[in-house]
Order: structure tokens, then C-alpha cells, then sequence
């Protein structure tokens, strides 16, 4: 099987080989930023709204990566064509990390030195979504969580960082509450802001709600979903939800970039509308496979019958 590379700092390196140290910045404080990219046909989607994305994280955490953002989209591309005989017809991730590098206390014990460290790996979508393929016909379980988001007043979520354990421990309290659950997080006053590492969309008269965006990662597929939605004619508004409404909710869905959209058919152990993936769900996925030019319901099938045996 031919290596994958990875990009590290303007070089490119044997997948297994890259490491940073125990006492990077990123390993101290979770300070790092990134993103996660994915392909359709093994082409990019979406790849430049994703280095924005970055390249605004970046700001908001005052690292200086060293490259432009055309620089930046330029490694991207030269790290996938490396890539393209590796990845076995698949599509990929793409992953950009930047981390502020080694701390100053350390730098002698620090092989890559204090300088920031750009990272950019590839790697089969194979256990992403194939692991996820159920849920396109049978929906997801979200349950609302006692951990709440934090207020973007302490760390923005609007900056995709790695500063993220609150995630965790709302994963751990939604499988306590039912296995298999998912989480949804609230915000101070109880509305809902967000999954963990996805967004949250419900319809209730035929109209689309999602989440205000506050305290919130504003994501790229949720912003792709809401603009696909209008060329369907939908109606989509940003507002305040709290639990109540969503045991109201026609129908839910979620949106992350790897799986693009999941129904939510169970919300606090009750069933949202039928219990069934929704028409605006199902009309709207159809909508965006036609876009990508992949059946993206049918690709995590096909990856589901691969991921027991997959090694990556």
C-alpha cells in the first residue's frame, strides 16, 4: 500500500512520523486552531470558505502561521495530488492544524522549536461515514446535556479550536442518559446553540429554524444547507429555540461537514414528528447529492460495508 504524506511546515513526511512535542502549546493549553475539509469525486468542497474560516481562527488567536491563505490553499492542493495513489479512490478528509508551537520554558527540549507548526493530512472517509450510515434512513438521538456552551465571552466557538473538552463532557452525559444519544448544548439563558462539532436545523410549519449565531461555530455546512434550502424556495431564519420548541418540531436535522446532514428523529427520548427523516430533510439531501454529484446517503452505505475490514 503506498505511504500517505503529510504536510508539516513546508515539508512532506510519512503520516506515522508526525508528531509534535509533549510540550507544544497545543498539548499545554489546547491552543491550536483548525479545520476539516472534506472531498466529493476527490475534489475539495467548499475548500476556500473552510481557509477563511482558518485563516479568521487564526486572527482571534493571534498565531502568524506563516503563509498567506493562497499559500496556504496551494500546500492543500500539492498534499492532495501527493496523496491521490494512497487514498485508493476514497474520498477524504482534509485536515489543517496550526498549532503556536513549543513553549518558550521549553525550547531547548523542543526539536521543532518555538515557531508555529502547520499541519495538513488527508486521510478515506471510510470509518467517517460509514460508521454514520444508519442514521441516514433510521436519524439520530439528540438529548440536551446538563454541560452547557461556553459563552463566547471566554472562548469564541466561532474560532474552530481545540480547546474543547466541554464537548466531551456532553458526550459522556448524553450516552449516560441513553446510549447511542447525541448531544445538544444550550447556552445561559437555554437555547440551543449546538451539537458537538455539528449544527442544528428544525422545521415547525414549514419553516426552517436554526440556531442564532452566537455562541455558536458558524459552520460551513450549515451555511451551505441554509443556501441550498433557498434555492428551494424554503424559507430559513436564524432564531432563538429552546427545548420546548423542539418537542414541537415537525421535523430536525443536523449538519457536520463529513456527513453533510443527518435527520434527528428522537429528541429527550421522545420522537420528533413520525419519528421519521423528514420531506424537507429528504428533499434537501437530494438536493445536495445533485450538487456534489454523489449519492451521499448511498456513498456512506457503500463505506458502511467497508469499515470493519478498512485499515487506515
Amino acid at each position: 500500500m503506498t505511504q500517505r504524506l503529510v504536510y508539516f511546515n513546508g515539508e512532506f513526511i510519512p503520516e506515522r512520523e508526525a508528531r509534535i512535542s509533549i510540550f507544544d502549546c497545543a498539548l499545554m493549553y489546547g491552543d491550536m486552531v483548525f479545520e476539516m475539509t472534506r472531498s466529493f469525486g476527490q475534489k475539495p468542497y467548499h475548500l476556500r470558505r473552510h481557509l477563511e474560516r482558518l485563516y479568521a481562527s487564526l486572527d482571534y488567536a493571534q498565531i502568524d502561521c506563516g503563509l498567506s491563505i493562497d499559500e496556504m490553499e496551494a500546500a492543500t492542493d500539492e498534499t492532495i495530488e501527493r496523496n491521490l495513489p494512497a487514498l485508493e479512490g476514497f474520498d477524504f478528509q482534509i485536515m489543517h492544524d496550526v498549532t503556536r508551537g513549543g513553549m518558550a520554558l521549553y525550547e531547548t527540549i523542543v526539536k521543532e522549536g518555538t515557531a508555529p507548526i502547520v499541519s495538513i493530512n488527508v486521510l478515506p472517509l471510510v470509518r467517517h461515514i460509514g460508521g454514520m450510515a444508519e442514521k441516514y434512513e433510521n436519524g439520530a438521538h439528540f438529548v440536551i446535556t446538563p454541560q452547557q456552551s461556553v459563552p463566547s465571552r471566554y472562548i469564541d466557538p466561532k474560532a474552530k479550536n481545540r480547546s474543547r473538552i466541554y464537548y466531551k463532557i456532553a458526550e459522556l452525559q448524553a450516552a449516560r442518559i441513553d446510549a447511542g444519544a447525541m448531544a445538544l448544548l444550550t447556552d445561559e439563558r437555554g437555547c440551543i446553540t449546538e451539537g458537538t462539532g455539528n449544527n442544528f436545523f428544525m422545521v415547525r410549519d414549514g419553516e426552517i429554524l436554526t440556531p442564532q449565531p452566537r455562541d455558536i461555530l458558524r459552520g460551513v455546512s450549515r451555511g451551505a444547507c441554509m443556501e441550498l434550502a433557498r434555492k428551494l424556495g424554503l424559507g430559513v431564519r436564524e432564531a432563538d429555540i429552546e427545548p420546548y420548541d423542539v418537542r414541537e418540531a415537525d421535523e430536525a436535522w443536523f449538519t457536520s461537514t463529513t456527513i453533510c446532514m443527518l435527520p434527528i428523529t428522537r429528541f429527550d427520548l421522545r420522537p420528533i414528528g413520525d419519528g421519521k427523516p423528514g420531506p424537507l430533510y429528504r428533499a434537501l439531501l437530494k438536493t445536495w447529492s445533485e450538487e456534489v454529484g454523489v449519492d451521499i446517503a448511498a456513498q456512506a452505505r457503500e463505506y458502511s460495508g467497508l469499515a470493519a475490514t478498512w485499515q487506515p
